[in-house]
């Protein structure tokens, strides 16, 4: 890794990140613009640059689609972007730093500390060594045993190759497949709806890459530690309630609808694979455009929630919706304290959850009024195309490939500040730890 002058108001850590990103899309937006890249000729600039970016920014959302339109060459591009985009490109830099043999240095380490929102430099390089060794385990784990499946329906070299893209594509929930040269253009893997091995797989996959690398390394110590962070408790059960409450949402709204002609053993899988992938995989075995509406706006919700902090994933963060959770409980349970397995919340964390939310959210408002402007399609499916991008989901009704060049740039600029905007803002909702020299007066304001 170069030295970085972090102490220059200009490098600060979340504008080393944004940069890295800015120049991870801009390098792949120019190779995505080459001929090699596409089988049709050459991909419009604004088209290459959506596919960098939501490659990058691990989001899923394609105006073209990645099995039939793009070359191998194209395909590989993607395959780095996202896998950069998802580990994150100070970790990929740490891994070529090892690699050499050389010393990362104070400055480095701060830069990592930030990339992988931790509150402390200690033990910082332990964990990005354990974090990439994890995730190369998991993703050759994963790609093995999807080959294996998929060599029942294609040649021995396909199915590696598919196994390896797809395996990277789902563990960094970044959502792209190339089956749309098999099954049809932006297919997707409805085909494999009632597969238990595909659908249990790409459910592991989205899930250990969105509770985040910091919560796999404490499960994997809870044999030596005999217990959890606070954290994790927090993460592990959060995502389990929600991934349940979820699925059973889900079976209920659709079980006389999309889930009908299924077996059960596949309604079940169908459930709980759409309640998983609104974290951010973006990956779907049944055709989203054909849910009920009520159905789009429960995966809206999950989608605005996301994946958890440190992790591939986006969205507010399960983490924020958890205290968020917990405060209202706390309020209407008349206690002034915000209390989660037996520990007291700081009212900073429960500040920095309120300005995230609200931050996030008018963003999304914002977004969708705008597209609603440039945009010929419905409220719910603008709506749902802003959360997606926003929350890096990169699930859709159809309305990405459909899109204007301004809706392509608005839904871009969502996607980067999706991915962005969270690091971004926990660095500057840091708490100064200046002393105030005075406090004005409290005041009433009546509230309800």
């Amino acid at each position: 890794m170069a030295n970085l002058n972090l102490g220059s108001p200009k490098l600060t850590p979340p504008k080393i990140l944004s940069l890295g990103f800015l120049l991870l899309i801009a390098v792949g937006t120019t190779l995505l613009c080459l001929p090699v890249s596409s089988t049709t000729g050459r991909i419009h600039f604004i088209d290459a640059l959506f596919m960098a970016t939501s490659a990058t920014c691990v989001t899923g959302l394609a105006v073209i689609d990645t099995g039939t339109q793009l070359t191998t060459f194209g395909q590989i591009v993607l395959l780095v972007l996202f896998q950069f985009g998802g580990l994150g490109f100070v970790t990929m830099a740490t891994l070529i730093t090892l690699v050499l043999n050389k010393r990362i240095s104070l400055k480095e380490r701060l830069l990592l500390q930030e990339s992988m929102n931790q509150n402390s430099m200690q033990g910082i390089v332990l964990l990005i060594r354990r974090v990439l060794l994890y995730s190369l385990v998991i993703q050759l784990s994963g790609a093995v045993l999807l080959a294996a499946r998929f060599m029942l329906d294609m040649p021995l070299g396909k199915a590696v190759y598919y196994g390896i893209f797809h395996s990277i594509s789902i563990f960094n929930n970044a959502g792209f497949d190339l089956f749309g040269d098999i099954h049809g253009p932006f297919s997707g893997l409805t085909r494999y709806v009632e597969d238990p091995i595909v659908n249990i797989i790409s459910m592991l996959l989205i899930f250990l890459g969105g509770i985040g690398f910091i919560v796999m390394a404490d499960v994997i110590d809870f044999r030596k530690r005999r217990r959890l962070t606070l954290h994790s408790k927090v993460v592990l059960t959060t995502s389990a309630v929600l991934i349940g409450l979820g699925a059973v949402i889900f079976f209920g709204l659709e079980l006389n609808h999309t889930l009908k002609p299924l077996h059960a053993g596949g309604k079940v899988m169908a459930s709980f694979l759409q309640a998983i992938t609104p974290r951010s995989g973006g990956v779907t075995t049944i055709d989203i455009p054909l849910l009920r509406e009520s159905t789009h706006f429960l995966l809206i919700l999950l989608m605005f929630i996301g994946a958890a902090p440190g992790s591939t994933g986006g969205g507010i963060k399960i983490t924020t919706f958890a205290i968020l959770a917990s405060a209202v409980y706390a309020r209407l349970r008349g206690r002034e304290d915000i209390i989660m397995f037996r520990h007291r919340i700081s009212k900073d964390n429960v500040y920095r959850a309120i300005t995230m939310t609200l931050l996030s959210l008018m963003l999304v408002v914002i977004a969708t009024m705008l597209l609603s402007v440039t945009e010929r399609a419905s409220f719910l499916t603008v709506l749902f195309e802003a959360v997606s991008a926003f929350g890096t989901s990169g699930i859709t009704m159809g309305l990405t490939p459909e899109l204007t060049m301004i809706g392509k740039m608005l839904v871009i600029i969502l996607m980067f500040v999706g991915r962005i905007g969270p690091l971004t803002l926990a660095y500057a909702l840091k708490p100064k730890k200046s002393k105030e020299l005075y406090r004005y007066p409290e005041g009433n304001i009546t509230i309800g």
